[in-house]
């Protein structure tokens, strides 16, 4: 389930909506979407093209548009959870964090407007919801939501999530459209002296309902780390059957982030051996 379609495709906004104070939804639609396919994998992924503002690059571009182009104008990869596909539309909803005028991918997404355009290839992913466990769990934060979303959207109605999921208030909730027995506990960072520690505590202090279960985690790189460990050496989690990773990393960068992940991951996979 992880080959990722390589042939970049673009597609055209048709809406912005702005879910919560942190939370930006834009849907896709038009362009090349017609040539895109779907996957199974409930935390499927595009790598998308952000053009930072001001720049001459225009949508659909390849390598020789990009000559000549000064490096802070030129276009930047980001990878993005598809929060939902709809293939009788052809529509493409994604999600946003934004914070600000940090970073590409969040300020393009609060300066878009329908009729901009998106360039992107994909999708990949690599995890469904397992139909041989009793019960599932998902862990993260916002940026992992609309890949949590998605997994439990897809559970059918008898089956049973537990959900722990940090945000910065009570404003920035999200709803769920789910058929199964889902419990989710919403953490907030802005009523806590100690931040990072809210989903590792939550975490460690959650009861588990009995049975097997599959585990979906991500968010934070530190705070995924702390879960990842305490869920294997306490709660006997297999790493190999669980999908654990950090999506971004405290007081970094997306690019300082990308230069020491390959090392963070070597170390992390150290914790527990």
């Amino acid at each position: 389930m992880r080959n990722e379609k390589k042939t970049p495709m673009y597609g055209e906004v048709k809406s912005v909506e702005r879910l919560t104070p942190t939370m930006i939804r834009v849907v896709l639609h038009n362009g090349e979407l017609s040539n895109f396919a779907g996957t199974d994998a409930t935390d499927a992924y595009i790598n998308a093209r952000f053009i930072p503002a001001h720049s001459p690059v225009q949508v659909p571009f390849g390598p020789h548009d990009l000559d000549g182009v000064l490096p802070e104008h030129r276009p930047r990869p980001r990878r993005f959870t598809i929060r939902r596909w709809d293939s009788e539309r052809q529509e493409l909803t994604i999600d946003f964090v934004a914070h600000g005028d940090v970073g590409f991918a969040g300020a393009w997404a609060q300066r878009t407007r329908p009729g901009d355009r998106l360039q992107f290839e994909g999708p990949g992913g690599s995890y469904r919801p397992s139909r041989d466990v009793d019960w599932h769990l998902f862990v993260g934060d916002e940026s992992a939501f609309p890949a949590i979303a998605a997994s439990i959207e897809a559970l059918p109605p008898d089956a049973i999530a537990k959900a722990l999921v940090v945000v910065d208030g009570p404003e920035d909730k999200l709803e769920l459209d789910a058929q199964a027995d889902v419990s989710v506990t919403w953490l907030y960072r802005n009523s806590s002296a100690t931040p990072e520690m809210l989903l590792p505590g939550a975490v460690a202090a959650a009861e588990f309902p009995d049975g097997t279960f599959d585990v979906f985690v991500h968010g934070e790189a530190g705070e995924v780390r702390a879960v990842r460990k305490h869920l294997l050496i306490e709660r006997g989690v297999e790493d190999s059957t669980a999908s654990i990773s950090p999506y971004w990393r405290r007081t970094f960068t997306d690019e300082a982030w990308r230069e020491v992940k390959r090392g963070w991951m070597a170390e992390q996979s150290q914790d527990a051996a």
